[in-house]
């Protein structure tokens, strides 16, 4: 579903310096897998979803994304996949029945097919109750998972969340998890998560892969990677991997 080969990815600054963020990476994401992926603030973490989501693109080396070449056909990538940021992503102004099926009429569906898909999602994503709610008035819990729905609406084979329970009191997260989880037992998805929250990640994660200073630095089961480092917890593992010290944004 995913893969990487020689990933890299180069700034210049305004001053001349370069600034290699992305050192060369390369992995696989097979169809069906839940794969946490990890780092420091400056890793490289957030630069390389963006090249995987099309949104820059690599200096060098490349990767096919649900079947799709990221240098070769971005646009067939992006049609394929589902990104969901860290900001949310409906209008503060729509219903939020009236939002998905925005959404599914600019993905191509007719007005039917976009009505049909928003009400599954609706009862799917347990949203049914705040279908005819202006999104403003949702809580952050509410709004996270109407994200998420806007993420299905074109019933994607790949999920990108990158920080998706950011700003979640522990019940909001709590429900966030099943959500994630249900994903694959009503979709089948492939999902891509990034966090900072290693817990969620340990619970939700089949596979985990940790990046610092650009380059993979660990990829296996979190039962795996506790078990080689000697660690109980997964906040433990990944400070054993990259250090104590502070990193900048």
């Amino acid at each position: 579903m995913i893969s990487a080969r020689n990933l890299t990815k180069r700034f210049r600054l305004r001053r001349g310096e370069v600034v290699e963020a992305v050192r060369g990476i390369s992995f696989d994401v097979h169809a069906g897998e839940l794969v946490a992926f990890l780092g420091p603030n400056g890793a490289g973490k957030s630069t390389t979803l963006r090249m995987l989501t099309t949104l820059v693109p690599p200096s060098e080396g490349t990767a096919t994304v649900a079947g799709h070449d990221i240098r070769q056909d971005p646009a067939g990538a992006r049609r394929a996949i589902g990104y969901i940021g860290q900001g949310h992503g409906a209008g503060d102004y729509f219903r939020v029945r009236d939002e998905l099926v925005t959404q599914g009429r600019l993905y191509g569906q007719t007005r039917k097919q976009a009505r049909t898909r928003a009400d599954e999602l609706l009862t799917v994503l347990d949203l049914e109750p705040l279908a005819k709610r202006t999104v403003s008035t949702l809580s952050g819990g509410q709004r996270r998972r109407l994200d998420i729905a806007i993420g299905l609406v074109h019933r994607p084979p790949l999920l990108f969340l990158d920080e998706p329970s950011t700003g979640l009191d522990p019940q909001n997260r709590a429900n966030l998890a099943e959500v994630i989880r249900r994903l694959r037992s009503e979709f089948a998805t492939t999902v891509f998560l990034t966090t900072h929250y290693l817990p969620e990640a340990d619970a939700l994660a089949e596979r985990v892969i940790v990046i610092d200073h650009g380059r993979v630095i660990a990829d296996d089961e979190p039962a795996r990677l506790k078990e080689q480092t000697a660690k109980d917890s997964l906040d433990d593992v990944f400070l054993e991997l990259t250090g104590r010290s502070l990193r900048n944004d």
